[in-house]
């Protein structure tokens, strides 16, 4: 009972922390109740929310804010003290800006509540006694036997226990598919994007069921790790009571490829039995979706610096105004005028606590110099904002478009300072075509099919000819036997008819029907290779591999898979010949392999890896080694014990696989190729321009990594490339004198581009070690190569680069699970929806289907989107001090009395109504520049780099600006209502409430006006909120003024703006004040600008004509362009006016 009113105010059920986790499965176990419940129901629960606890928990966060929690106090003081306002004034505008945030925040979890609704109440059978039972979802538990049919999603996380089988991997056109019961096959597209089969496997020893009346009885043990986010690592053993062997339980070890993860669909097989292992908020989808660390942007960080300087400013003009208000007292008791008496109470108080009252009246009086709608307007303009990246149609690619994942970074983009990169998938295709190998020291180059000899690596003999294809130390063969691909389930392999063994060309079925489904892209070029020239991978039947080998079918029986990972940076098998010989063979990075071999044509192969590499090649290298019957058996009693552990399980399991792969004989290597993608070089070749820094953080070889540098323009012919390996030939002593050389000669020739390429094996030594040395060459080169990288070490990099003295803006984009971690880290992370899947897209701020989107989304939408909520925040903070600098000024007339020149209405609504929409507008749709003349004049960005206009200067230029028009608002009307001016044909005099209203319709006026001159680009949506917020000014004031409203108070207010229209010097004198008010805006946006220019302006004036066809002496011609452009990036200073 106290679960679920424990569920209802919001509190999530946490699993006990431990490092096993016990789980007994099937009838044969009495479900332990205290067991049970240590384990969360399946109930998922994404909403924030519930009706307990979402005004409390709204409200705290809402109030964390500084403009609300001042508000806050503001009007808790304006309660408790009688202050020269209404506490309706701070009250009112804080209800309305709170209701509104929870309100909006209300209805998405709301949303979610429904979401999750469903999820829980969907229907699922579970097996209970030998019978299924439907139940909902929500009621799955821990251990229970669920059953799931094709094409339905996993309700949880389970272990498979038993399957239908899937369609087979081997199809045989005699005999047709066979039937095998220990896979099943799932897409976990809905995880990680992935849209390929995987095979999840029965673990052995496990019950063949064919229903559930088989599972009557059935009891199991299950020991695994606590819940982990991670969709690819799982860590357990299952004991099955029965059968029995040798008389004792049977235990088997149990990893990722028996987890059958939530969310997750089985396809392509009729049904299947599995026990939960996790459940509710501790399946692995759901800890994946639990919310990531909050980034913030660099303007959110300098719109809270300036409310702090607003927030000191408003404590000194309160502070003024106390000593004002004393200092010209000889008896502070008696000196109010004789019409504002002290009442008794402050009579009998003393100075100190009436000096204190009247610090907090000032305070309240210029409260509303602090905007109390910025942080919602801001919110919502960044909320409608992100939307035009997903409606930008020249950033769609095929079926996919951009999406943003987060508003909260939009003008983070158009500060970006350094762009890291990843390569395969990001800048190329990450389709990856067989080209060439390498075989006992000979080189061949695959054309039509064929492999063909080269000739630059001559040798005595042509090995592939007088090889027998049929052992797996052939290469051709390990190439078609070392992976884990799998065929697709609707696929058959094409027909190997003859070949031509002198030729390597198999004569096959021109139109081939196989479809490989792999984990990489490399394993499926591979193996697409080798069937090209004869050897076909026909799939697993029985625990077999089935090769067609030159149209001889032959079988290898598969005895374990040494799985690849990130480390090791390599895979074997062990399978056994017909013959009966077992054979160990590896796959992986030259790195990886080259150093375990002990035989082969070692030095030759490098040779051929180099003059790979240099031609842009992916190059995998393969070895083999022959196990002889008691080093397999020894092999796998160590594999079985290391597979078993439950503490340090990998550690052991990574150990075992170091000790099989070592003495190996090399068989040689192979090379793929990966395309670049259309319209990197363009794109690379943008971003510089624009000034930004390219890292490029690639796993392959440097050669291979500076050959593709070169062709997608990251490096030009006249780049000099600075190797940071030949610093470390000297050794470490000499590390450091060779470091400070390279940087003497950048520092000497600083016209010349300049290249920093680097290994991931000496970035550690650099970062760890020689830091600010490498932090300074690193900030003097133009683009920066890491070669060789793990996956961890690309985060590394980027909080290296985050951390760098000028503390730069940093993007990172990558198209992989394997960048995810860097994506994360950087201040912006930017997926690629790749083949590689959906996880960096779905962990990502910002999700792009190609490379070539990312110049458009930095310099179109990037620029846009700063300039705009730059030009907000610094609007809001001008308006509000033109509105409350008259305030301070009124009270220099009315001897510091705390009387308020604005009526409350006016008060309340002014940053609610009369200037709120107009800001928005712009912040939404303004376009300074045309999006074609951003994307083709990328110069254009360095002008905002370094939050230019947000910085101090600019801040302090809008603050001068309002107190400019606050002084000709306020001096300009009081000089238009002196007390020898009558107001009325019968000679009344301006009041003071004439006063505030008159120095109020000039300040709405004014600001609306001026954001009009401001506006360059007017669409129907700007002309109605501006013209409208105006005509909706005095209509508020006609009517508020021209009746007696029954609920307010008082009336003092009634006929005022009646009286200021009726009279003739109104009418004359506020167009002058508005004129004297803009004019200086009028000179510097017209005259200014035709007089002096900036050069950028009179280039882009110039591109803009001759996209016209107009002929002019200043428009480059297309060929010059870029040059010209380039020539501008060295004459462009922060200082030029903004175009």
């Amino acid at each position: 009972m106290w679960d679920k009113f424990a569920a209802w105010l919001g509190f999530q059920h946490l699993t006990p922390s431990g490092e096993v986790r016990t789980i007994h499965a099937g009838d044969g176990f009495p479900k332990d109740p205290i067991i049970l419940k240590n384990y969360p129901d399946n109930t998922i629960t994404s909403s924030k929310y519930t009706v307990f606890n979402f005004i409390p928990k709204n409200l705290f966060e809402q109030f964390r804010r500084i403009a609300n929690f001042y508000f806050l106090i503001v009007f808790l003081i304006q309660l408790l003290v009688d202050t020269p306002t209404s506490p309706v004034t701070s009250g009112l505008p804080l209800l309305f800006v709170i209701s509104v945030t929870a309100i909006k925040q209300g209805y998405e979890d709301w949303l979610r509540h429904l979401a999750d609704r469903k999820v829980n109440n969907a229907l699922v059978l579970t097996v209970k006694n030998g019978h299924l039972v439907q139940t909902c979802s929500s009621n799955i538990k821990v251990g229970d036997i669920v059953y799931v049919r094709s094409d339905e999603i996993f309700p949880c996380d389970l272990i498979l226990l038993s399957s239908s089988g899937g369609v087979d991997q081997l199809h045989d056109e005699q005999s047709g598919p066979s039937s095998e019961f220990d896979w099943c096959y799932i897409t976990t597209a809905s995880l990680d994007g992935e849209s390929d089969y995987k095979t999840r496997f029965v673990p052995a020893h496990a019950p063949r069921v064919a229903n559930a009346v088989d599972l009557s009885g059935f009891s199991a043990n299950i020991e695994c790790q606590p819940p982990d986010a991670d969709l690819y690592r799982f860590e357990g053993t299952i004991t099955f009571d029965h059968p029995l062997v040798d008389g004792q339980p049977v235990t088997r070890s149990l990893g990722p490829e028996n987890l059958l993860v939530r969310g997750a669909r089985l396809k392509d097989t009729p049904f299947i039995y599995g026990i939960a292992v996790h459940t509710g908020m501790d399946t692995k989808m759901s800890l994946n979706y639990r919310s990531k660390s909050q980034k913030r942007s660099v303007v959110e960080r300098s719109m809270n610096t300036y409310l702090l300087v607003y927030l000191c400013l408003l404590v000194v003009e309160a502070l003024l105004g106390v000593i004002l208000k004393y200092s010209g007292r000889v008896d502070p008791w008696h000196g109010e005028p004789w019409y504002n008496p002290h009442t008794p109470q402050e009579i009998e108080s003393g100075l100190t606590v009436r000096v204190i009252v009247d610090f907090l009246d000032f305070i309240i009086l210029f409260n509303f110099v602090i905007p109390v709608s910025l942080y919602v307007t801001v919110e919502m303009q960044k909320f409608l904002g992100a939307q035009f990246v997903s409606w930008d149609m020249q950033m769609n690619y095929g079926n996919e478009g951009a999406v943003a994942n987060t508003s909260d970074l939009n003008e983070e983009l158009g500060q970006v300072e350094y762009v890291l990169t990843d390569k395969t998938g990001t800048l190329t295709e990450n389709i990856m075509t067989f080209r060439q190998l390498s075989f006992l020291g000979q080189a061949y180059k695959e054309a039509d099919g064929k492999l063909d000899p080269l000739t630059r690596s001559p040798v005595s003999h042509d090995p592939l000819a007088i090889a027998d294809w049929t052992q797996p130390s052939t290469l051709p063969t390990a190439m078609a036997l070392c992976h884990t691909v799998r065929l697709s389930p609707t696929s058959r392999p094409h027909r190997c008819l003859q070949t031509s063994v002198t030729a390597h060309r198999p004569i096959h079925d021109p139109t081939p029907q196989s479809e490989y489904l792999a984990t990489s892209a490399d394993e499926r070029a591979l193996v697409e290779g080798a069937s090209r020239f004869g050897v076909v991978f026909l799939g697993l039947q029985g625990g077999e591999m089935v090769v067609n080998i030159h149209g001889v079918k032959t079988r290898f029986e598969l005895l374990d898979v040494l799985e690849f990972d990130n480390l090791r940076r390599r895979m074997s098998i062990i399978i056994r010949t017909t013959s009966g010989t077992v054979y160990l063979l590896t796959k992986g990075a030259d790195s990886a392999i080259l150093p375990l071999v002990v035989s082969g044509p070692l030095e030759r192969t490098k040779e051929h890896i180099h003059n790979f590499a240099l031609e842009g090649l992916r190059v995998l290298c393969f070895a083999a080694r022959t196990l002889s019957d008691e080093e397999f058996a020894e092999a796998q009693s160590m594999l079985t014990k290391a597979r078993t552990a439950l503490s340090e399980r990998q550690v052991k399991v990574r150990e075992a696989y170091a000790t099989l792969e070592t003495q190996l004989d090399l068989l040689g290597a192979t090379a793929v190729e990966d395309k670049l993608q259309v319209g990197v070089k363009e794109s690379l070749r943008k971003l510089r321009e624009a000034g930004m820094r390219i890292w490029t953080l690639t796993g392959d070889k440097q050669e291979t990594a500076v050959t593709v540098g070169y062709a997608s323009g990251q490096f030009t012919a006249g780049t000099k490339l600075i190797d940071v390996e030949s610093a470390f030939n000297e050794g470490f002593p000499h590390l450091e004198h060779n470091l400070r050389q390279a940087l003497t000669q950048i520092m000497s020739n600083p016209h010349r581009e300049h290249a920093l390429v680097v290994s991931g094996a000496r970035l550690g030594v650099l970062i760890n070690l020689h830091s600010e040395l490498f932090s300074q060459l690193s900030t003097r080169v133009d683009t920066v190569l890491c070669c060789r990288m793990a996956p961890l070490q690309k985060a590394e990099v980027v909080r290296f680069v985050k951390d760098l003295p000028s503390k730069p803006v940093t993007l990172a984009i990558g198209d992989g699970a394997n960048d995810v971690g860097m994506i994360q880290e950087a201040h912006v992370g930017v997926g690629i929806v790749g083949s590689e899947g959906r996880q960096a897209a779905r962990n990502s701020d910002f999700a792009l289907p190609r490379f070539s989107c990312l110049p458009r989304l930095l310099l179109v939408h990037g620029h846009l989107y700063y300039q705009r909520i730059s030009h907000l925040v610094q609007y809001f903070f001008y308006k509000n001090v033109a509105f409350m600098t008259p305030q301070f000024l009124f009270q220099f007339y009315c001897g510091f009395s705390h009387q308020t020149l604005y009526d409350s209405a006016y008060l309340m609504i002014y940053n609610l109504c009369f200037t709120s929409l107009p800001i928005l507008a712009y912040g939404l749709l303004e376009q300074y520049q045309t999006m074609s003349t951003l994307q083709n004049f990328p110069i254009l960005y360095r002008k905002i780099s370094k939050n230019a206009l947000l910085a101090w200067r600019p801040f302090i230029g809008w603050t001068l600006h309002g107190l400019y028009h606050a002084f000709i608002f306020f001096f300009g009307s009081l000089l238009l209502l002196g007390d020898s001016i009558a107001s009325r044909y019968y000679g009344q005099v301006f009041g003071h409430w004439m006063l505030g209203v008159l120095v109020c319709t000039n300040l709405v006026f004014t600001v609306n006006l001026k954001l009009a001159l401001d506006t360059r680009y007017w669409t129907w949506v700007n002309h109605f909120v501006i013209w409208g917020t105006l005509t909706f000014y005095v209509v508020f004031s006609l009517f508020y003024g021209g009746f007696h409203w029954l609920f307010l108070h008082d009336q003092a207010m009634h006929g005022v703006f009646l009286s200021l229209l009726s009279s003739m010097q109104v009418w004359l004198l506020v167009p002058l004040i508005l004129i004297a008010c803009l004019v200086p805006d009028v000179v510097h946006q017209v005259i200014a600008k035709q007089f002096w220019p900036g050069k950028t302006q009179l280039w882009v004036v110039a591109w803009r004509r001759q996209q016209r066809g107009e002929r002019t002496p200043l428009a480059p011609s297309t060929h010059r362009h870029h040059k010209l452009v380039t020539t501008l990036a060295g004459m462009a200073t922060p200082s030029e006016s903004t175009i």
